[in-house]
């Protein structure tokens, strides 16, 4: 399990301490300063980018901008508002880590899947951050007068609860802190007895051999729950999942009717998906 430490008043102390300059040796260099930065990201486990900007003395724009020259060197892993260790985040990254990851392309799939939906539909959304990313964009469309909304993540399901016209309903489960979803067998019963349209599920891996795939087989159970339960189901997967395979198969691409991705698929993988029936759609990141 993951665990981001936040700043106590302890660590907090020893932060500054390590980061404090003496004034008389002048602004540190940016690779000086990368340094320091890659440092106290593995003796702290979580930095911000408020607290470096202070004690360097430099912009928050310049921290960024540091930060960004670290993750490149695979030094850290940026979060919303700093960065955390890649060696803190073990083998899977915590929600809110794996959220900043190719964020720009998930906003994308998740604009062009909320756009798919209909008002009157019953779909179901995964605890993916690609879905969580949909479901914003599904708060942000407004105007539903009947869309609910079957999903087992945490984050979702409060991205929508009070929408106007939006029923979120939820299996019951164990609570995956990693990934802030609902899993164990307490939800088959739930997801064994609802039907709706389409699934929006998001993988950490897919290749036309084994199709959508998950880290873990937890995740992967529920996840082959909601495809039983769907008519039709959306892979919402980004480039760097392509041609990667997973510990578990939760959807076979036989099952799939189309994958909304962000760039364009290779030739050969794109042939095969066209001709096993699978319908490609493109989304356009912006600024990216």
């Amino acid at each position: 399990m993951l665990s981001i430490p936040f700043l106590t008043l302890h660590t907090l102390a020893s932060y500054r301490s390590a980061v404090a300059t003496d004034n008389g040796l002048g602004e540190v260099f940016a690779e000086e300063r990368q340094h320091q930065i890659g440092r106290l990201v593995v003796e702290l486990g979580r930095v911000r980018v408020g607290d470096l900007a202070q004690r360097f003395g430099v912009s928050g724009v310049t921290i960024r901008k540091d930060l960004d020259a670290l993750e490149r060197q695979g030094r850290i892993v940026r979060t919303h508002g700093g960065a955390v260790s890649p060696a803190g985040a073990g083998m899977e990254r915590a929600f809110d880590v794996r959220e900043r990851l190719q964020h720009a392309e998930k906003e994308a799939i998740g604009r062009e899947a909320a756009a798919l939906v209909a008002d009157g539909e019953s779909i179901a959304l995964d605890a993916s951050t690609t879905a969580y990313a949909m479901a914003r964009h599904l708060r942000a469309r407004g105007g539903w007068l009947h869309l609910t909304v079957v999903t087992n993540g945490l984050r979702i399901a409060l991205e929508l609860a009070g929408v106007s016209g939006v029923t979120v309903v939820m299996p019951g489960g164990f609570i995956r802190p990693e990934a802030l979803s609902l899993v164990g067998p307490l939800g088959e019963g739930l997801l064994e007895r609802v039907n709706v349209q389409r699934a929006f599920l998001g993988a950490t891996g897919f290749s036309v051999e084994a199709g959508l795939c998950d880290g873990t087989e937890e995740e992967a159970q529920i996840k082959r729950l909601l495809v039983a339960a769907a008519t039709e189901t959306i892979g919402l997967v980004d480039h760097t999942k392509w041609a990667r395979r997973s510990l578990a198969t939760f959807c076979p691409t036989s099952s799939l009717t189309a994958v909304i991705t962000d760039a364009p698929v290779a030739g050969g993988m794109a042939e095969a998906l066209l001709a096993a029936g699978v319908r490609l759609v493109e989304a356009s990141v912006r600024g990216g």
